[in-house]
């Protein structure tokens, strides 16, 4: 397959890309970034330059190739809202360009929009969070949209995944620990976030593209819960750095815009992702990452 990756460049993108062309496929990968084209060339993707604001490049790319997994978002929480509202309108777009097709569209979402069953973990069948609720879901809502158009669109559900530079929102995390020189958990620090190392990850993309089952949804979850008073902790002891819990009352003050995800219990499971397509992830866990962080 000839596949269309947005977002090439970036910690998943870029590991999305080594696996589908190491598995046999051609990338098309669009990079916003110059100084990040000739890795990707390197790689063995062409490459298409251009951002996702670019209607006619976003066409362009889609219409020139066989499949696309898109992966591109903003990551400048302080315009969450904003950015996720962006990501509704670049599936329009995209979608728009495959309607009436079977070439599969994979687009990203997040798996805390699903936990929407009290104290159990976010299942791939849940029911799903508004973005009304939660902004994210803002994509999900575009994915059902590009269905009733004809669209061949399944959705891959992100936890925190990571190696030892990157770690989806503990990155941030550990900046806030670092600025306010103690690692700090919310109470009893037992709220829970899901994990998955990168190359499990890039692996699953590959797989829910080859599949190319409409309306499918995946989790890309090794590890169901890791309790945030342990992800503090080996933090920590890597920073040389005091942990401590904090009270809900000063989630606020001390999280700062991270204080949305600090304070919840996101578990997920995988089990009928695993169970679909064979996926086992094989990766080391997120405390063996965070106990070898880059400082």
């Amino acid at each position: 397959m000839r596949i269309f990756v947005t977002g090439a460049t970036g910690n998943i993108g870029s590991n999305v890309v080594r696996e589908l062309i190491a598995a046999g496929h051609q990338v098309l990968g669009l990079s916003r970034s110059k100084e990040k084209e000739a890795a990707l060339a390197a790689a063995g993707a062409e490459v298409l330059h251009g951002t996702i604001e670019d209607i006619g490049i976003l066409k362009s790319g889609a219409s020139q190739s066989d499949g696309v997994i898109h992966l591109a978002f903003n990551h400048d929480f302080s315009r969450f809202v904003e950015n996720c509202e962006d990501d509704r309108r670049v599936i329009a777009t995209l979608a728009s360009a495959l309607a009436g097709s079977a070439r599969p569209l994979v687009i990203t979402s997040g798996t805390p929009i699903a936990n929407t069953v009290p104290g159990e973990p976010a299942r791939e069948d849940n029911p799903i969070a508004g973005s009304d609720t939660h902004p994210r879901a803002a994509s999900e809502e575009a994915a059902i949209l590009a269905s009733e158009i004809g669209v061949n669109v399944s959705v891959v559900r992100l936890p925190q995944v990571h190696d030892p530079v990157s770690q989806g929102l503990i990155t941030p995390l550990i900046e806030i620990f670092r600025q306010k020189g103690v690692c700090a958990y919310i109470e009893d620090g037992l709220n829970r976030w899901p994990a998955a190392h990168f190359s499990d990850v890039a692996r699953l993309y590959r797989l829910v593209v080859e599949r190319a089952e409409p309306n499918a949804r995946y989790h890309a979850v090794a590890e169901e819960g890791v309790p945030m008073r342990d992800i503090a902790e080996v933090i920590g002891r890597r920073l040389n750095l005091p942990v401590k819990s904090v009270g809900k009352d000063e989630a606020q003050e001390y999280f700062g815009w991270l204080s949305m995800f600090a304070t919840r219990d996101m578990p997920a499971s995988s089990a009928k992702t695993r169970q679909k397509l064979g996926w086992e992830p094989t990766g080391p866990k997120l405390l063996d990452d965070l106990a070898e962080l880059r400082v």
